[in-house]
């Protein structure tokens, strides 16, 4: 054998040795989770405890022992919607963080008391003007209508517990601050709410495409609820059927439906607009 061929071989081994030799791999860090999520049994009961407004609770499947039965009671003693799920969903929201099976979303800010709404309405000597959204999934659709909310003077909104976005860090930041002028109530059954608004005097206006009558013809003053409902179905049949009224809004475009936040930006200025000049 030459001695070319030698050191050719030589090197070919050498190369083999050094793709077989296994790569040290530096062990990941665990990664923060997102600002509005608490992560850990001890964290979760604690929160719980303290009265801190959770929006909503996930729990590892087949995993019903230790404090998680705790757990378990106090989401239900407060009512806060809970589910179990695949512990891979935990994980992959909880960052490499010791989770326990247990990790909550929790609210940037506290949600308000309905009676606590309607109390600073009528300090502020102006007809109550509230926000119901039926089914709203989109936080930055969320957030958007908070901004107009504030800028409208909506004395607060109205929130499903279920099928519904709750207030988290993204309609915090899409409500550029408003998110901290403008109560949020977290409420139960949509058609018993309205109800009993109805019965301490309020109309309640639903935001529909079969609206008996343009938005700007129908009379927005006095004490209201306005109804906004979900991107793709709008208000449910319902909720629909609770309202005193059904307002359009007019369209000559190919497309048939205006997203939420803009379809229930342009009603709560139109509120607005009547109100002034009502005043004058």
């Amino acid at each position: 054998m030459t001695e070319k061929k030698k050191d050719r071989g030589r090197t070919n081994r050498a190369i083999q040795g050094k793709q077989a030799r296994p790569e040290r791999r530096v062990p990941l860090e665990p990664q923060e989770p997102p600002e509005d999520v608490l992560v850990g049994r001890n964290a979760v009961a604690e929160a719980l405890r303290a009265g801190r407004d959770i929006n909503r609770l996930l729990l590892a499947e087949g995993d019903r022992e230790g404090s998680i039965s705790e757990i378990l009671a106090l989401a239900k003693e407060r009512g806060i919607v809970w589910q179990f799920v695949e512990r891979s969903k935990i994980e992959a929201v909880a960052g490499g963080h010791r989770h326990q099976g247990v990790l909550a979303y929790v609210a940037p800010v506290e949600y308000a008391d309905m009676e606590d709404i309607l109390h600073r309405a009528k300090e502020s000597g102006e007809p109550p003007f509230l926000l119901l959204l039926d089914g709203l999934e989109d936080p930055h659709n969320l957030g958007a209508l908070l901004r107009t909310a504030d800028a409208t003077g909506v004395h607060g909104v109205l929130l499903p517990k279920r099928r519904s976005v709750s207030l988290n860090a993204t309609v915090a930041k899409t409500s550029a601050g408003a998110i901290e002028y403008v109560p949020v109530a977290h409420i139960g059954n949509v058609v018993q709410t309205l109800k009993g608004l109805k019965e301490k005097g309020f109309w309640v206006a639903g935001a529909d495409m079969g609206g008996q009558q343009a938005y700007y013809e129908a009379n927005l003053t006095g004490p209201l609820v306005l109804v906004i409902g979900s991107e793709g179905k709008g208000i449910s049949r319902l909720a629909r059927e609770a309202c005193d009224f059904l307002v359009s809004l007019p369209m000559v475009g190919r497309i048939n439906s205006l997203n939420a936040s803009v379809a229930g930006s342009i009603l709560m200025y139109e509120v607005l607009r009547q109100r002034r000049e009502q005043k004058t």
